[in-house]
């Protein structure tokens, strides 16, 4: 089998949906699979009402078991050559699935690829990065933002040197949509699922390229993000006292600096 597409979903059935009809006319011309690994879904519930459809593989959890445990569940059941994983917010365009499949059987070295990101207004979504640094986090959160050094920092962080309509290699991918080699896959294993959500993307890719496996991004392929930001609500330091996805952040990023300690 060509390729295997792995879509996470929490509680957001319509863009399920959506992003399942997209990945349906992207892949028409592949023998493929889909594997639906949904979170949190109440015992009195039925699940997602497309679970019986044909041609998907459907994977519940009562518990909200955080987003490595669900790609992981994924990874363990795929078959194909390669491996599209999706958050259910993502709208494929049509022909995204066939430039990535091809960039990466032209180059073997390529174990991870990032398309790029739009929002729903059209405008480019950050989506490749260089890895973090403690002065990132203050950087992004704090009122150093501001400051001259914090902003060079943030233009470190999102790549600003490098043309974002061009394909070139990053530290690492949003998780949002990733498309993996199996064979890379298998050779470093699954998510940390210590990350219960942010970061998990961060340290796959590191691992990636550890082993030598290229970590692109892809630009020529386009996929579009209803994106939520649900760690950034308020802004600044409003974050850290009103929500609770900015203190899901933290506490991963503190995981990933005490597993590297760089």
């Amino acid at each position: 089998m060509k390729l295997s597409v792995i879509i996470t979903n929490h509680k957001t059935p319509e863009l399920l949906d959506l992003c399942l009809k997209s990945v349906q006319n992207a892949a028409s011309g592949f023998e493929f699979e889909v594997l639906v690994i949904d979170s949190e879904i109440s015992p009195d519930e039925d699940g997602w009402a497309g679970k019986n459809s044909e041609g998907i593989k459907y994977f519940p959890f009562e518990k909200n078991v955080g987003y490595a445990k669900l790609v992981n569940k994924g990874l363990s059941e795929v078959k194909g050559e390669y491996i599209l994983i999706l958050n259910a917010d993502i709208v494929l365009e049509k022909d995204s699935l066939e430039r990535t499949i091809g960039y990466l059987e032209k180059n073997p070295a390529a174990g991870i690829l990032g398309p790029k990101l739009l929002n729903f207004n059209g405008s480019t979504q950050p989506s490749c990065f260089r890895f973090y640094k403690l002065s990132t986090i203050f950087s992004r959160r704090t009122f150093w933002k501001k400051t001259p050094w914090g902003r060079r920092e943030l233009e470190r962080f999102l790549m600003k040197d490098l043309d974002d309509n061009k394909t070139h290699e990053a530290d690492w991918l949003l998780g949002a949509a990733l498309m993996v080699r199996r064979q890379a896959a298998q050779d470093i294993g699954p998510m940390d699922e210590r990350f219960f959500l942010y970061f998990e993307d961060v340290d796959w890719c590191r691992r990636f390229k550890e082993k030598n496996w290229q970590v692109i991004y892809f630009p020529e392929a386009v996929m579009n993000h209803y994106h939520g930001r649900q760690s950034k609500k308020k802004g600044g330091l409003a974050d850290l006292f009103f929500n609770r996805y900015a203190w899901i952040h933290i506490f991963s990023a503190l995981k990933y600096f005490l597993k590297y300690r760089d």
